[in-house]
């Protein structure tokens, strides 16, 4: 099983990410853990990263991509795999389709998890609160500019999808149980599919 979890800062991911892993015995594919493990590793992506990285610049779709490439070909991701942070951009979305084309895999389902957004906002500045500390405000003003740049960068993405049909959108307002259950609907209306997503 591969899929793609789209959604924006407190949605709750990483949350039903883990719970997938769990459940599926799937790996999580964060895209910081990639970058990390690749340049500790000093592969040739990994080096190409570091050199980048330590010019202070950010890693570029292509080499992003590489890494991808070279983590889903290890063993343990033979069962599939949930990418987590990637794709961000429609760009990336259109790259991460012809990786899985060249190694003649599909994405088995993109889920978005989707909250109302004044909602989402009221939840992070009562967890930004609760957290207490001087820099309460300053938690709860980075995570209300990470949703504005998801809603900017990354909400095109679900359309990209939309439009080739692997979307599939669950409400992220429940309990952590009730969403683990559409997601879970979502996943075996997967199985039963005739083919994965449409590149």
């Amino acid at each position: 099983m591969r899929l793609v979890l789209l959604g924006p800062p407190g949605a709750g991911k990483g949350t039903q990410a883990e719970r997938l892993v769990k459940t599926h015995g799937i790996v999580q594919l964060s895209t910081g853990d990639m970058l990390r493990a690749a340049t500790a590793a000093g592969t040739d992506v990994g080096k190409r990263a570091k050199a980048i990285m330590d010019r202070g610049d950010l890693v570029p779709d292509e080499v992003m991509v590489d890494i991808i490439a070279e983590r889903i070909g290890r063993p343990d991701a033979g069962k599939g795999f949930i990418l987590d942070g990637f794709p961000r951009t429609v760009p990336q979305a259109e790259a991460l389709d012809r990786l899985l084309e060249r190694h003649g895999l599909r994405l088995d389902r993109v889920v978005e998890i989707a909250v109302d957004e004044a909602m989402l906002k009221d939840r992070i500045e009562n967890r930004a609160r609760l957290s207490g500390g001087a820099r309460a405000d300053d938690t709860a003003a980075t995570l209300h500019n990470r949703i504005t740049v998801y809603r900017t960068q990354t909400t095109p993405v679900a359309d990209y999808y939309r439009r080739k049909g692997a979307l599939s959108t669950v409400s992220g307002m429940g309990t952590m149980d009730e969403v683990s259950a559409a997601i879970g609907a979502v996943l075996m209306a997967a199985r039963t599919a005739p083919q994965g997503v449409r590149n």
